[in-house]
């Protein structure tokens, strides 16, 4: 019994760390919490199978990603909205030439490695995210977070590969200046 209750506490500790990585994913504060808490529920009804092979945090991290990745399913399903505006996009065209190379190189980043280890950089990173349209910023997690292929995310959120690479190339290219803004160009 002494196991379980620390099995328990261990996963409650967990939680804060796993509604932010839902939130981050889903954009839906509460699809994030029933997210994490159908995690939690499938990490104690599966406590007997962790085997401590892995770090408890990356086991229930991974039940995550696959209960995120069915509200992404239903979601899908669900009747769509009206096609969110992408905005804001025309403050790109400056950034290039008639050619479509840069108008100015964008300046190297120091140390990146070094920078994604750091916490204040993981917020900036987060704010940026946050700052994106709700369905590019779903996209881009499902492909860069959750590691899905083009064809699976098109299928999910029934739209043209065309369309995903697009979304794809604005969310990186938003990310990249909000954080040579608030975070490389300090």
């Amino acid at each position: 019994m002494a196991a379980q209750d620390a099995f328990r506490k261990q996963l409650e500790a967990l939680r804060p760390y796993l509604v932010r990585y839902a939130a981050l994913q889903l954009r839906d504060a509460a699809a994030a919490e029933d997210a994490v808490q159908e995690a939690l529920l499938a990490a104690l009804a599966g406590e007997a199978g962790f085997a401590g092979r892995a770090n408890l945090r990356t086991w229930v991290t991974g039940i995550l990603k696959h209960k995120i990745v069915d509200v992404i399913r239903r979601q899908a399903r669900e009747p769509a909205l009206p096609e969110e505006a992408e905005e804001g996009l025309e403050e790109f065209d400056g950034l290039f030439t008639r050619n479509g190379h840069w108008a100015e190189r964008p300046t190297g980043w120091a140390d990146p490695d070094g920078a994604l280890e750091q916490a204040q950089f993981l917020r900036a990173l987060e704010m940026c995210l946050e700052r994106l349209p709700a369905r590019t910023a779903r996209v881009f997690m499902m492909r860069e977070h959750l590691g899905q292929e083009t064809a699976e995310i098109c299928k999910e959120l029934g739209i043209t590969p065309t369309h995903c690479w697009v979304m794809l190339y604005r969310a990186r290219m938003t990310l990249r200046e909000c954080l040579q803004q608030t975070w490389f160009g300090k």
